[in-house]
């Protein structure tokens, strides 16, 4: 029987800025709470956090809309900048109606907007863009925690996405380090002896998730410990989550 899971928000995270020590800031903020890592614990940290740090904004000054851009915007009423930084981000455009582009990100993300947000970001003239590695974005992390700590815990980057055939939206895990992002029970038997054929759970998007649970929108509480689940360990990537072109039935 696994044991009890708790979740904790790491509060008291200054605004971050382009160029500081996210895992320092993280462990300072854990510290002031009383809070030490151990090995198993699972960090999520939000996407936006990330992308700050790691300098990732565009200011809209500086951006020259495409006549693409300018045509969408105008039928949309949107800044056409805005849309410009969109489809510069955007590998594939998926879909566009009600005013949302459903891009597939550099990455292989399908998301709306091709990740490119405004919210809770200083100024309006100031747009913040996915990490171009969140893998990468998820080890310095865990790396910089693991120096500070001591604590070989795992991480994911965590940020917000819409579902097609649901209302509402929900974290997913970006960049994951430390841990394997998806359970295989294909070949295990249910508990009436019969073999799973086509079962796979997504552990990192189940954690980013429930992570949410604490941080929210307008918390001011972009990190999270998660303590008690027995991640399955491992060197995964982000990129086993996404679905493979010839399995996409919907491409």
């Amino acid at each position: 029987m696994a044991g009890p899971v708790t979740i904790t928000g790491i509060e008291g995270i200054p605004e971050v800025r382009s160029g500081d020590d996210l895992p320092r800031l993280i462990a300072t903020a854990a510290a002031s709470q009383g809070l030490a890592f151990q090995d198993g614990d699972v960090v999520v940290v939000t996407q936006k956090v990330v992308s700050k740090a790691e300098g990732r904004f565009v200011d809209l000054a500086t951006v020259e809309p495409s006549p693409l851009a300018v045509e969408l915007a105008a039928n949309w009423e949107k800044d056409a900048r805005h849309v410009e930084v969109v489809l510069r981000e955007t590998k594939r455009i998926v879909r566009m109606d009600h005013g949302v582009i459903i891009c597939e990100t550099r990455h292989g993300f399908v998301c709306a907007n091709a990740g490119v947000d405004a919210s809770n970001v200083p100024g309006n003239e100031t747009l913040v863009l996915l990490p171009v590695d969140p893998d990468a974005s998820a080890r310095r992390i865990r790396d910089g925690i693991r120096f500070l700590s001591g604590a070989d815990v795992a991480v994911i980057i965590s940020d917000t996405f819409g579902r097609p055939w649901r209302t509402g939206y929900t974290e997913v895990a970006i960049g994951v380090a430390g841990m394997l992002p998806i359970i295989d029970y294909v070949g295990r038997v249910d508990t009436q002896g019969r073999e799973l054929r086509a079962t796979w759970i997504c552990v990192a998007d189940e954690l980013a998730s429930a992570a949410e649970l604490v941080t929210g929108k307008v918390n001011q509480v972009p990190a999270t410990l998660i303590r008690g689940y027995a991640v399955p360990r491992g060197e995964g990537s982000a990129l086993e989550m996404v679905r493979q072109a010839e399995r996409d039935m919907f491409r």
